[in-house]
């Protein structure tokens, strides 16, 4: 038995050499390009990771979607990773071309943010919202359409408002009450406007509100693009967004929200990269720390195929299933 013991802990010694070894090989940048609303988990994933990973530094660059996206599709700046607030994004930019993989990875729902600062902050409610947004000086605004999904998203849950409560004409009564300099690059910008008081209210997603310590409206889930059980009601809403062109169009159609995430076929630090994937969709750091924080991740994560569940690296494939 001492034996049997003995000859155990030998190999359990040796297994963790030979763990600690591998992580020390790990090393270099990680660039991650990412949306905002992912800027403070990922802060904190990568915090934890590099902690494990002492020789591996992950880069992040946060902005609209859909910007970073085209950053490397037709900038052709050089990244490791993408993380998109709407997975639409990188099969519409960066499938095939760029990449082979995209892993949906959670979810989230659009809010109406404010502060006490806030005009009629104890006056609002899921009721009269829209009534508010309306009422003179008061200022709102949400991120831009073309560059970010969450402005996009602000624009839908304006459109499904007006069919939901029978509003004719409201979408383009809040629309015409909005000024162009309310409507800022990115969602996180909206973010330091509340705080500051430069402005009333803002839509954002939960996950932003909790973690900036917002006060915020929950809407109907006819309306926030939070359940896919209500598909077929967002379906309703309509944006025409920029095209990958200069001077072309695309309708981006009304869905609950989904975010995905990719590894870039030319990623220089792909082993670093695989790895670090690895720790943002595991149940027990990556995606629980997002659940931890307000946002609803999907354990397991999912991808639409075989083939594609195939295409993922193998460190991967366990955490994943086939939804399609």
């Amino acid at each position: 038995m001492l034996r049997r013991s003995i000859a155990c802990l030998t190999v359990l010694a040796v297994g963790l050499c030979f763990a600690a070894g591998a992580w020390a090989e790990l090393e270099g940048d990680v660039v991650v390009f990412h949306a905002g609303s992912l800027t403070v988990p990922l802060a904190e994933m990568e915090k934890q990771f590099e902690a494990l990973h002492p020789g591996v530094d992950i880069k992040r660059e946060a902005g609209g979607s859909t910007k970073m996206a085209r950053l490397i599709s037709e900038v052709g700046k050089p990244a490791d990773i993408m993380a998109s607030a709407d997975y639409k994004v990188i099969d519409n930019n960066l499938v095939p071309g760029f990449a082979d993989i995209n892993v949906r990875f959670a979810t989230n729902q659009l809010v109406l943010c404010y502060t006490d600062q806030s005009r009629f902050a104890g006056e609002i409610s899921p009721e009269n919202w829209y009534e508010i947004l309306l009422r003179e000086d008061v200022v709102w605004g949400h991120s831009d359409p073309n560059l970010d999904p969450c402005g996009y998203r602000s624009l839908m849950v304006l459109q499904l408002a007006e069919k939901f409560y029978d509003q004719p004409g409201l979408y383009d009564r809040l629309v015409a009450a909005r000024k162009p300099e309310w409507v800022r690059p990115k969602s996180v910008e909206l973010v330091s406007m509340l705080k500051t008081g430069n402005m009333d209210y803002a839509w954002e997603y939960l996950s932003v509100a909790v973690q900036h310590d917002l006060q915020y409206l929950t809407l109907d889930p006819h309306i926030n693009l939070g359940d896919y059980r209500y598909d077929p009601f967002y379906a309703q809403a309509a944006v025409e967004v920029t095209g990958k062109k200069p001077g072309t169009t695309i309708t981006k159609k009304g869905k609950s929200v989904t975010y995905g995430v990719t590894l870039l076929r030319d990623a220089r630090n792909r082993e670093a990269a695989i790895a670090f994937l690895e720790f943002m969709l595991s149940p027990e750091h990556g995606l629980k720390l997002l659940k931890e924080m307000g946002q609803p991740p999907f354990v397991p994560c999912r991808v639409p195929s075989e083939a594609m569940h195939e295409l993922l690296p193998q460190s991967l494939r366990p955490l994943v299933e086939v939804v399609r």
